[in-house]
């Protein structure tokens, strides 16, 4: 499939056509969550791939085998991609699927399960540059233009993904009525080994100190830049550009300081404070 060009509409928000069709978000709304399923919630560029590829390994127990032999993608698969009904693997176990939907869209059918669900979050100021840079990458999105353009969509909520504001109070406001373990790219920095043994605790599969070292030294920024399985460096060029960089590019916490201007910074605290002013979530991230 191509349909590079073309964009679909879904609940207000604009995706891209090449991963999503009007059938594909609809099979998505009506999907039927098994009690077991573990679901992976992120806006974009917020460390989806980092969580796909540390709960691939806390549930074969550090056991490298899939994570090396399989693409991130295939194992734990996107629910609203055209490809998802194909890729999503038929197991006992419990299936990884992942979404960066809005709450809105999938909140009914997960209410009608037990399915877990991980929301990540990360500092919407880094979450900008990498998304920025990603279009750049990837020709399935719209040229992104100049950095100050980006920015100014970015915070009107006027990017294809829609409205970072949104997308993080819509999931976190469920917390409440749903299977919901909250965490951000931030923590992960700051404390990986917690992290993952938190995780693995709350989804009831603890883990033994050997199987916890190895998935400290394989999700290692390091490690999987280099892991083809990981690094999307498999997705053709036609539809990722690698010349114009890396898909993994610096996997820092506070990269936008190297790229806003003083101005950039104040307008963006600006409306971080009036859409964020109704809100008592407690974010993990320092916007200075």
């Amino acid at each position: 499939m191509d349909r590079m060009e073309v964009t679909e509409t879904f609940d207000g928000i604009v995706l891209p056509g090449h991963l999503h069709t009007a059938e594909s978000l609809r099979f998505a709304r009506s999907f039927q969550f098994r009690d077991t399923d573990v679901l992976i919630a992120t806006y974009p560029k917020s460390g989806t791939t980092w969580m796909q590829e540390i709960l691939t390994l806390v549930y074969s127990q550090g056991n490298l085998q899939p994570a090396q032999t399989i693409p991130n993608w295939a194992r734990a698969p996107w629910l609203e991609h055209t490809y998802f009904k194909e890729m999503l693997r038929e197991a006992d176990g419990p299936r990884l699927i992942t979404t960066h939907l809005p709450c809105q869209a999938l909140a009914p059918a997960l209410r009608k399960s037990k399915a877990k669900v991980i929301y990540m979050a990360r500092n919407p100021k880094d979450v900008m540059v990498s998304f920025y840079h990603f279009h750049k990458l990837a020709k399935f999105l719209p040229d992104p233009g100049s950095f100050d353009d980006f920015l100014m969509r970015f915070l009107d909520g006027k990017v294809q993904y829609g409205s970072w504001f949104d997308h993080v109070k819509g999931w976190l406001s469920r917390q409440k009525e749903l299977e919901l373990f909250y965490i951000t790219y931030e923590d992960l920095h700051q404390d990986l080994g917690r992290s993952v043994a938190r995780l693995a605790a709350w989804l009831g599969c603890p883990l033994q100190e050997e199987a916890l070292r190895v998935i400290l030294q394989h999700c290692s920024f390091s490690s999987m830049r280099e892991n083809v399985m990981v690094n999307y460096t498999l997705i053709p060029r036609e539809i990722m550009d690698h010349s114009q960089g890396r898909f993994m590019r610096k996997g820092t916490v506070g990269d936008w300081r190297d790229h806003f201007t003083p101005l950039q910074n104040m307008l963006f605290h600006r409306l971080y404070r009036e859409n964020m002013q109704d809100s008592s979530l407690r974010f993990h991230w320092t916007m200075d």
